[in-house]
């Protein structure tokens, strides 16, 4: 299965935080900003840094936009130009659109056209976002240090009705699982026999590179 594609609109501090996070996790990154300044900040950690108006449609079909897998809206406090980029986005059929917000106004304007998904960069950091992005299991994530972290992983598919044993995630990855939250209740130091029913959440903890390993595994199977 090939690799996500990801495009990023606006390079301030929140887009240029994604766009780091997801090529460090070795996925293809396409930054737009309509700032020369800040596409040449970017060129050396992305894919393609290009200098483009994502608010003109026929610009961003000569990027090809629509052959991305995701697109993350991260444009700073241009409401109108992230509404008007938006709209585009989605009359041009790219598959998942998500919106950086300023706020709970802007979020409401942005659902009612379309976005798949409204965030608020205060509440959700670059990091966290492209953990997302590149593992829709993944529902949280808290940095512990530079190292390590936590993460709360809804069960996939591919681990329903097997146990821990056999799952074998910390020889695997590396990882440790530290609770299993099932229906409301939460198992702190699960046995190597506790199964992995539908729709458990796994609290994992480890090393970001290892973590990262274990999510793109997972979602990519």
């Amino acid at each position: 299965m090939s690799k996500k594609q990801f495009a990023i609109i606006g390079m301030g501090r929140f887009g240029s935080s994604v766009a780091r996070s997801l090529n460090q996790m070795g996925y293809e990154v396409l930054a737009i900003d309509s700032s020369e300044q800040k596409t040449q900040e970017v060129v050396n950690f992305v894919t393609h840094a290009v200098s483009a108006d994502s608010t003109d449609e026929e610009a961003l079909k000569a990027l090809g936009i629509r052959n991305f897998d995701v697109v993350v809206v991260a444009i700073g406090q241009d409401i109108q130009s992230s509404i008007l980029t938006t709209l585009i986005l989605k009359d041009l059929g790219v598959p998942k659109i998500i919106v950086k917000a300023q706020n709970e106004l802007h979020g409401k304007v942005l659902n009612k056209i379309g976005a798949d998904k409204v965030i608020y960069p205060e509440r959700d950091m670059g990091l966290r976002v492209a953990h997302h992005l590149i593992s829709p299991n993944i529902l949280d994530y808290i940095d512990l240090s530079d190292d390590y972290s936590i993460v709360e992983m809804k069960a996939a598919k591919q681990m329903i009705g097997k146990n821990l044993m056999q799952l074998n995630i910390r020889a695997k990855f590396g990882c440790n699982v530290m609770a299993i939250k099932s229906h409301g209740t939460m198992n702190i130091s699960p046995y190597a026999e506790d199964m992995i029913k539908q729709d458990d959440v796994l609290v994992i903890v480890g090393r970001n590179q290892d973590l990262q390993k274990m999510e793109v595994a997972y979602a990519e199977e």
